[in-house]
Order: C-alpha cells, then sequence, then structure tokens
C-alpha cells in the first residue's frame, strides 16, 4: 500500500511540476488551479510524443523534448532516414521509426505528436493527427495558405485535444515585460513598429542528391514554403499581435529576387507596412544579403522608443529640447537633432533568476495543456491571425495591392 500511495504522489508531484514549470517559464501569473491535475487521454504520467519531421529545427526540438520533464520521445517519422537516426538519439531505449507518418499516427503508444516538417505539410499532418486522436505542437507558420488555416481552425474547435503552434516567444518573460511596460505607457503613445530579420546568406543548405533538392531547400520554392515572411518575420508579426492584442487590418509590401539569382522561387528581400487598429503602423522587412542588426523590433511611442533585440531590450527616453545656433547661415536653426536619450536595459528577470529557453518554455506548457486541459498560450486562435497576416503580406507583394482583413477571417 505503501508503495502504491509513494507511485500515485509521484505521478501528481510530476504533474504539478509541469503545471508550477510553466508558470514560472510564460514569465505571467496563470492560475491553473480550476484545472483538474488528470490526464484524461494518458497512459501513464509521462506523456508519450511521435516527431513527425526530424530534419534541423526537429532534431532541436527532439533535444529539447529529452530535457522536458513530462514528455519522452518515444517515435519519429522522416523521409530521410539519417535524420530519424540523429531524433533517435534523444528518444527512449526502444525508439521507433516510421517512413510514414499515417503509421506513427496510428500507434497507440503514442500520446501527442510534433509536427516539425515544411510548411506545405502543415495542414494535412495536423488534420490528421486530430483524427487519430493525438495532441498536437506544430511548427508555425499552421497552414500553406489562408483555407487552409481556417478549415484547420474549424477542425481544432470541433476536437477536445490540445493544439499549439511553435511561436515561442509567446512563452519567452521578456514579451511578458514589454508587453507590461507598454500597458503602463511607459513609451507614451505608441504609433509605429519596426520589425526586420535579416541575415546574409543565401539560405540554402548543400544536397547531396539532385533528387532531394526540393526536400532539402523548401524554403527557397513556393511549392512548398512562404520565403522569409513566413519563415523569419513571422515569429515578430505573431509578437506584434501578442503586444498590442490585436491583428493587423490590412498591409501593403514588395518584394522581389535581386541578390540570390540561384534558381529560387521565394523572394530573397521583402519589406510590409501593416495597419493595426487605431492608425498603428508595423513594418516587416526581411533580406538575404545583410545582417545588420539581424533580429531587432523598434516600438515608437511619443515619450520613449523601446528596442527588442533577441534577447535583451533597452528604452530610449524622447527629448525635443535641441540646441539652437547658426546652421549654413540660418539662425536659430537645430544643430543637432538629440530625440532620444542613454539607452536603458528593461530587466524581465527577477534576482539571481536565470533566463529560460522559450522552446522548452513551450514545450513545458505543451505537457501541462495536456495534463490540466488548457488552452495554450499560442494556440490556434492567435497562430490563425499571424498566418493570415503573413499570406496577406506575401500576396500584397506578389499583386502590388493592398491586402485587407476580410470578415471570414475571424472564426
Amino acid at each position: 500500500m505503501a508503495n502504491k500511495n509513494s507511485a500515485e504522489n509521484g505521478q501528481l508531484d510530476r504533474r504539478r511540476f509541469i503545471a508550477n514549470s510553466a508558470i514560472a517559464l510564460t514569465g505571467t501569473a496563470l492560475n491553473f488551479s480550476s484545472f483538474p491535475l488528470i490526464a484524461r487521454t494518458l497512459r501513464s504520467d509521462v506523456i508519450h510524443v511521435g516527431l513527425i519531421g526530424s530534419g534541423m529545427r526537429g532534431t532541436g526540438l527532439a533535444r529539447t523534448i529529452q530535457n522536458t520533464p513530462g514528455l519522452s520521445l518515444v517515435a519519429c517519422c522522416d523521409v530521410v532516414r539519417k535524420h530519424a537516426e540523429s531524433a533517435a538519439k534523444y528518444g527512449i531505449k526502444n525508439f521507433k521509426i516510421y517512413s510514414e507518418y499515417k503509421k506513427l499516427l496510428e500507434d497507440k503508444d503514442i500520446d501527442a505528436v510534433v509536427i516539425a516538417t515544411p510548411l506545405y505539410l502543415h495542414h494535412q499532418m495536423a488534420v490528421d493527427a486530430l483524427s487519430a486522436g493525438k495532441h498536437v505542437y506544430l511548427e508555425k507558420i499552421a497552414a500553406y495558405n489562408i483555407p487552409q488555416v481556417l478549415d484547420l481552425t474549424r477542425k481544432v474547435m470541433a476536437s477536445d485535444l490540445i493544439f499549439q503552434v511553435g511561436f515561442q516567444y509567446r512563452y519567452f518573460g521578456l514579451y511578458h515585460k514589454i508587453k507590461r511596460v507598454l500597458a503602463e505607457k511607459w513609451a507614451g503613445t505608441v504609433t509605429h513598429l519596426e520589425c526586420q530579420y535579416n541575415r546574409n546568406s543565401n539560405w540554402r543548405f548543400p544536397v547531396s542528391d539532385p533528387k532531394l533538392e526540393h526536400s532539402v531547400n523548401w524554403r527557397m520554392y513556393r511549392a512548398y514554403s512562404g520565403g522569409p515572411l513566413a519563415e523569419l518575420c513571422a515569429h515578430q508579426i505573431d509578437a506584434v499581435n501578442f503586444m498590442l492584442d490585436a491583428h493587423p487590418q490590412k498591409v501593403i509590401g514588395i518584394g522581389g529576387i535581386d541578390y540570390w539569382k540561384d534558381g529560387r522561387e521565394t523572394f530573397d528581400n521583402i519589406r510590409t507596412i501593416y495597419e493595426y487598429p487605431e492608425g498603428i503602423k508595423v513594418s516587416a522587412t526581411s533580406v538575404l544579403s545583410n545582417a545588420y542588426d539581424g533580429y531587432n523590433i523598434r516600438i515608437l511611442g511619443d515619450k520613449a522608443t523601446i528596442e527588442i533585440q533577441r534577447d535583451k531590450a533597452f528604452i530610449y527616453a524622447e527629448s525635443t529640447i535641441n540646441k539652437q545656433g547658426t546652421v549654413d547661415g540660418v539662425t536659430g536653426a537645430t544643430i543637432a537633432a538629440t530625440t532620444q536619450g542613454k539607452g536603458v536595459e528593461i530587466s524581465y528577470l527577477e534576482p539571481g533568476e536565470k533566463a529560460k529557453e522559450p522552446t522548452q518554455s513551450a514545450l513545458i506548457d505543451f505537457a501541462s495543456c495536456i495534463v490540466n486541459n488548457r488552452k495554450p498560450i499560442s494556440n490556434i486562435d492567435s497562430a490563425r491571425d499571424v498566418t493570415i497576416a503573413i499570406h496577406m503580406g506575401n500576396a500584397a507583394a506578389d499583386t502590388e495591392t493592398i491586402q485587407r482583413w476580410k470578415p471570414e477571417y475571424s472564426i
């Protein structure tokens, strides 16, 4: 009897750890106490995970799953055998490798799947996983086009399964702090945001067999990918949606293949401007021929500017007091427009607290949502909005027209 109680307490402690870790790692005061600590669809106190797609991102997720309490990687599927074998290093002893994802979905020992395949496969694989009764963690963006993401939204809404999308910055304490800073008007009235995700790279991977070109370099081809706006800028557009509690109303854009003349079909540069409620303008840019400042978001308010870097943020106070003098014979001209003060770092960690890795924070929340029957922070609703915004931006650049948010997008 003592052993039974010990085992039950051990399971309960693990589930409490998952829930408590989710609270700590998201950096926000979520209250899980109203949800029963019961895993209705689980076969043990550990969630058995199958990985679909084990390329660079998928293998990284496999490594993170191995280090995430409450999750156990038990199987993988990839069309490239050596990719699956790479992921297997982070799985259980009797790890299973499948060559067809539907066979993995038929595995009754699997509770949940993590889908990390090329974008064009997301919709069908996610729908099939739901039909198979699996909880789903789907890498961003949610679908290849707008009709697909609307269909996926309806299927998730009709299901009682947990569905999370891999916009991990929603689990990064830094962005939760910036959202509070904006609500408290540290920057005053915000009118513009400037986002960029630049690289100096052809964004291409070597291919040993020409037949694998499209499967390896799928980001280069329109039949499989949404290009830099989908693969890079999506994180920032989602962060903007999160911080503003809104989705864009319209967008203009321009893009091209102007530097990497290597047969690619997706843009090697794109610039978009989205309009949000209250006239807030948000630019989202990706350039693959210059990496200056790489990942950056600037929030422009009438009292201050906030700059978000990869893992830090700074605030610069505005100043309209400029030194006057004679410039080019004009008396009373502005000698130097010193409009911002010295940058001050915005701290989001408690004293002695270490920064949490966003992807692991997201996976801990995935486990917590399954155990507690709770809707994820990055869910189908938020993922739908950013997915639609991405496709609107690409369409604006393709057609050189203004793309507007349609009523039917808001399910």
